[in-house]
């Protein structure tokens, strides 16, 4: 079963991390979702946080993972909000699914194919050797040869913890993105289709949804609509939360 940290109570609210990311990125986000009235769920998916490893991984066997997580929880009717490869997981669940998802928001990822593009990351994650026992400095110093960005190296760096005294590791199975990186960037299929009200929500300053994009999540999601936070990159709820909150509380109510 996926390990979740749930928020307040009222309409069921599952919230889908990220590609390498867990369920603690969204703890202020999920705090501020259940002042206004929701039980939120904040989902650790396989492979990820502290939800359970497997050698198997794909988004049909993650929208397993959250539909028996519903079944367990008795979750009949929810809303569910996804950012990145959880926006993906998220797009596929309603489409299979759409007896239970009641309204859809997907953070600035598409139903369409994404080339692989971490190949720099998991080169820097790929570089630490943690039999050395490094510090956490090491680590990030050992990332930073790698990885430009600040931001994205502090993101990756939530993901370290203290498996026993002086032993660090990644709570995430590098081993097995390794092996199923081509999984990450896969489409939709052609004939998944979600009725229901959806919201795209993109950065302004992100590649991930294109203007022409638009017409393809259209013919998935006809009853969609795509707001643009504008000045963010890809981890938009992390640069303008504030304005984040306001669209996806406006779409929810």
């Amino acid at each position: 079963m996926l390990y979740s940290k749930i928020e307040g109570s009222g309409k069921p609210l599952l919230i889908l991390h990220g590609f390498l990311g867990m369920s603690d990125n969204w703890k202020t986000m999920g705090v501020q979702f259940a002042a206004h009235g929701f039980e939120v769920h904040l989902l650790d998916l396989r492979n990820h946080g502290r939800s359970f490893q497997s050698p198997d991984f794909c988004y049909e066997l993650m929208v397993k993972d959250v539909y028996d997580y519903c079944e367990a929880n008795n979750l009949e009717k929810i809303d569910i909000l996804g950012h990145s490869m959880g926006g993906k997981t998220a797009m596929l669940f309603a489409t299979i699914y759409p007896e239970i998802v009641e309204k859809l928001i997907v953070a600035d990822i598409g139903p369409k194919f994404y080339p692989q593009h971490h190949q720099a990351i998991l080169g820097g994650l790929n570089a630490v050797d943690f039999s050395v026992k490094p510090s956490r400095n090491e680590v990030e110093e050992i990332l930073s040869q790698h990885i430009t960005d600040f931001g994205t190296r502090q993101f990756l760096m939530k993901s370290l913890y203290w498996q026993e005294p002086g032993q660090l590791a990644f709570r995430f199975n590098l081993a097995v993105f390794n092996n199923n990186m081509d999984e990450i960037g896969k489409p939709l299929p052609d004939n998944a289709v979600f009725e229901k009200p959806t919201l795209f929500i993109r950065g302004g300053s992100s590649k991930y949804i294109l203007d022409e994009d638009f017409e393809n999540i259209k013919l998935h999601f006809p009853n969609s609509k795509i707001e643009t936070i504008p000045n963010v990159g890809h981890w938009l709820h992390a640069e303008n939360p504030k304005l984040f909150f306001e669209i996806t509380s406006l779409f929810l109510e």
